[in-house]
This record gives structure tokens, sequence and C-alpha cells, in this order.
């Protein structure tokens, strides 16, 4: 999957310029890649679209020109892509209720262990993720993660919790499935 290059990214004036033509695309792009499992988590799936707006949105808004600054963030966005063979996402644990929130994050630790992607074979590869984002009492509602699916599309998103509010399984739509299988091949 192509990475950001620091050649991409202009400063936060002239971003500031091409923004909403920039966002409108980048939104198209999330929207393809999202993907909704179950009642409590969504799926973005990443690619060089979405990881260069996230770049550029950060040094709109942290105002960076230090250019130490600028590379460390594209060296960090970059990571949630993966590898070759890989498709990398954000994983955003979806509750309104603070206090409910609280709970279920104490409840639902183990929950980055359960989250697998099936390739077209109908073999699972389960996510790998940041350890430092599973404290030792809750899980953060917030998941960087990367599935190893060679180099085809993955066809099914799932959670194998015990937890039946996390228990679930979702075949990916054509749509989704072609814009994965153009991250892996560029």
């Amino acid at each position: 999957m192509t990475r950001v290059e620091r050649s991409e990214i202009v400063d936060y004036v002239t971003y500031e310029e091409r923004r909403d033509g920039v966002r409108d695309s980048a939104m198209r792009a999330k929207g393809t890649r999202r993907v909704h499992l179950g009642p409590h988590l969504t799926f973005l799936f990443e690619n060089h679209e979405t990881i260069l707006y996230q770049v550029q949105e950060m040094t709109r808004a942290e105002r960076m020109v230090k250019e130490t600054d600028i590379v460390h963030e594209i060296e960090t966005y970059n990571e949630l892509l993966g590898g070759p063979g890989e498709v990398g996402c954000t994983l955003l644990v979806e509750l309104d209720d603070p206090a409910a929130r609280d709970e279920k994050l104490t409840r639902w630790l183990a929950l980055p262990k359960h989250l697998y992607v099936k390739r077209a074979d109908g073999t699972k590869a389960y996510a790998r993720y940041d350890e430092r984002q599973v404290g030792e009492t809750r899980v953060s509602s917030v998941q960087y993660l990367t599935f190893e699916v060679g180099p085809q599309a993955p066809v099914t998103l799932g959670c194998d919790h015990p937890d039946p509010e996390l228990s679930a399984e979702t075949t990916l739509t054509a749509e989704q499935r072609a814009a994965l299988q153009h991250d892996l091949d560029s």
C-alpha cells in the first residue's frame, strides 16, 4: 500500500485553501471503507488518501511547521496502513453513555484478540494490535488494527468475543472489497 511521503504534505495555510475539496474526497474514500459490525463497532479501513487527509488535518490543527513534528505525524499515521499483504484500520467502539462506556470497556478488555477478517478461502486472520491500547483494566475505545490478508481483499469481518453484544460477522460489500483490493494493489 502506498505510504504518504513528506513531499505530499503542504503547509497548513496552503492546505486550508484546498481543504474543502480534499475533505470531500477523503470522506468519500472513508465512506467506502467504513464497516459497521454489530451495534458498537465501526471499522474504518485506511488507505493513502485517508492517511494523507489525517496528517494534513493534524498539521492544520496543530499549526505544525517544525520538520521533525511533520515527519513524526507521517510516520505515525503510515503505521496504520500495515505492510505488504495487510489492511489496516481504525476501530471505534461506539458507546454514548459514559457510565455504560466505562463498564463495557472494562468488560470487553480482550476485544482486540477476538477481531478477525475472513479471506476468500474462508480462513480467518486475527487482528494485530498495539498492546498499549489495552490497559490492565480496560480497552481503549479507539483501536488501531492490522490484518494479514495476503494479495486478496478480505470478504468478511467478524468478532468472536463471548459477549453477545459484540459477537457478530458481516460480509463486506462488493464496493468495500473492491476498495480494499485497490489499496492492496497500490
